[in-house]
């Protein structure tokens, strides 16, 4: 792949049957598999500066890209369903009537979203999850929050700030 759009085009003519098929045998499902496929072929033209023809076939390359996105697809799947189970344990749990987000009454999206943040926190560096908590659930202003937590003020700014990129990059893969 030199480079060009009708190489790609022409790559994606002759091995995209095959990406697919690899998908589909894996995941079970057409849709995931033409995602899966779309991914393949996107990686391929972002990554096409990393192919060397020495080191083996094209094919060879598009299938081991191809598998590395069946597991992130698998990985993904199973994410949403963890997600959808702890959901209908929780609105089961409440009985339906609980109060979630301060927004009075069950709202199955609200549950939800609590539980993409709480699983996005958990992922964060304990004073980077401390400072966001402190500020978002306890509403505290970050001095107040050097106070409470005796750090200095510069240090719970930093740790606010990468937190904030961190949980970004956390929801954004979710």
């Amino acid at each position: 792949m030199a480079g060009d759009e009708a190489a790609l085009a022409e790559v994606y003519r002759t091995w995209g049957g095959m990406v697919q098929t690899l998908a589909r045998r894996v995941l079970g499902d057409a849709q995931d598999a033409e995602d899966v496929t779309q991914t393949v072929f996107l990686a391929a033209w972002r990554g096409r500066a990393g192919f060397r023809p020495e080191r083996g076939a094209l094919s060879a390359w598009l299938v081991g890209i191809t598998r590395r996105k069946i597991v992130d697809a698998l990985q993904a799947r199973t994410r949403r369903a963890d997600l959808v189970t702890a959901a209908g344990s929780l609105l089961v749990a409440d009985g339906g009537h609980g109060d979630y987000g301060g927004h009075g009454g069950c709202d199955a999206q609200a549950v939800l979203d609590r539980l993409v943040v709480s699983q996005s926190l958990a992922q964060l560096s304990e004073p980077q999850r401390t400072v966001l908590t402190l500020s978002f659930f306890e509403d505290l202003t970050q001095t107040q929050i050097a106070q409470v937590t005796g750090w200095p003020l510069g240090t719970v700014k930093s740790h606010a700030r990468r937190g904030l990129q961190r949980l970004g990059h956390c929801l954004e893969s979710t």
